[in-house]
């Protein structure tokens, strides 16, 4: 282990965070130190694994001079005293998202972490995706044209979810909107430009009461965009779907993504060729499917976690750096869930 390693320190260590340290521990650079505030068994353990000392009592990590970053993964009611506190140790702070639940505290991070020259990122690491920069490159170089339009569909699982889960109590997830949303949030404005939510709308579940639904229509720019996050699936029936509508198709789409499929639907005859869209005029000779085949969904998750770290481990080394996602990223997202579950409440 390198003798100028970034120690990092975990502050909760429950199942994602687990998984987290398992890929953090695998970046250069990066050394993985101790761990605090949990009493979970299967945590214990799994931090013995890896040598981890456990010091149980967060003001305990911020005070180890070995420990650099704080990765903090509990509950989000708890992340803005967590964070700030760390912050005022010195320590650089990576924390789950979302970055607070209100933007009050939001506010006061962001300030603390600039006046103190430290870094402060919520973990949106899907900015991390190779789908995110295709993406992105198809809507820059407007090989399809604009877009018109765009949507997100998240089917998500509630099976490990008890009802007694912190996640369906708001005063300390903050709704589906602040602990989940923030994530596609931030993929729209990273694509499209910052964004403003229109309306949005809740379902509570039958005989409880909780949020278990929760849907909105936002605009970036010129361009509608809906979501839609629902807690009510089986874990085999998890699964999201994201659409963006473009003025036109085209091959090249395959320099794009590359090792993509493309499945041909119907060749058009000359006299088909020419059809018309938003008072413009197109040629087109067939009409095809393309399809890219993406790895599994944790083996991303292990990619992108990896790619976070090690793109703010070389902020922390040459403050020049350009990062992929920066203390800005926390706060819109924020931003626009905390306005979503506003409206949301108030329908």
């Amino acid at each position: 282990m390198a003798t100028n390693a970034i120690g990092i320190g975990i502050l909760g260590f429950g199942g994602f965070a687990m998984f987290a340290a398992q890929q953090f521990a695998q970046v250069p650079g990066a050394a993985l130190r101790c761990i605090a505030g949990t009493h979970r068994e299967a945590s214990l353990a799994c931090a013995r694994r890896f040598g981890l000392a456990d010091v149980e009592r967060a003001e305990v990590l911020f005070a180890m001079p070995d420990v650099q970053l704080v990765y903090i993964a509990t509950p989000p009611f708890l992340h803005h005293e967590q964070a700030r506190d760390a912050l005022r140790a010195g320590k650089h702070v990576i924390v789950e998202k979302p970055l607070a639940v209100t933007m009050e505290q939001a506010d006061e991070l962001v300030s603390l972490a600039r006046d103190r020259r430290l870094l402060l990122v919520t973990n949106l690491m899907q900015r991390y995706n190779p789908l995110f920069g295709q993406i992105k490159a198809l809507v820059d170089s407007k090989l399809l044209g604009d877009v018109l339009r765009g949507g997100f569909e998240n089917y998500a699982c509630d099976e490990g979810l008890r009802p007694d889960h912190w996640f369906w109590d708001p005063t300390k997830s903050g709704g589906i909107f602040i602990e989940h949303g923030v994530h596609f949030f931030d993929m729209f404005a990273g694509w499209l430009g910052s964004g403003r939510v229109e309306s949005a709308g809740r379902v509570l579940r039958p005989g409880s009461g909780i949020e278990e639904q929760v849907y909105c229509t936002a605009r970036y720019g010129d361009v509608p965009v809906t979501f839609y996050h629902g807690f009510t699936q089986a874990g085999r029936m998890d699964r999201q779907e994201l659409r963006l509508l473009f003025e036109v198709a085209t091959r090249t789409l395959a320099s794009i993504f590359p090792g993509a499929r493309i499945d041909v639907e119907h060749l058009y005859a000359p006299s088909e060729r020419t059809f018309h869209a938003r008072h413009k005029t197109y040629d087109a000779y067939q009409r095809f499917t393309l399809t890219s085949a993406p790895a599994t969904k944790m083996t991303v998750y292990g990619d992108l976690l990896r790619a976070m770290l090690a793109d703010q481990l070389a902020f922390i080394a040459e403050p020049s750096h350009p990062r992929v996602i920066t203390e800005d990223n926390g706060r819109e997202s924020l931003r626009m869930s905390v306005r979503a579950t506003q409206l949301a409440a108030s329908s």
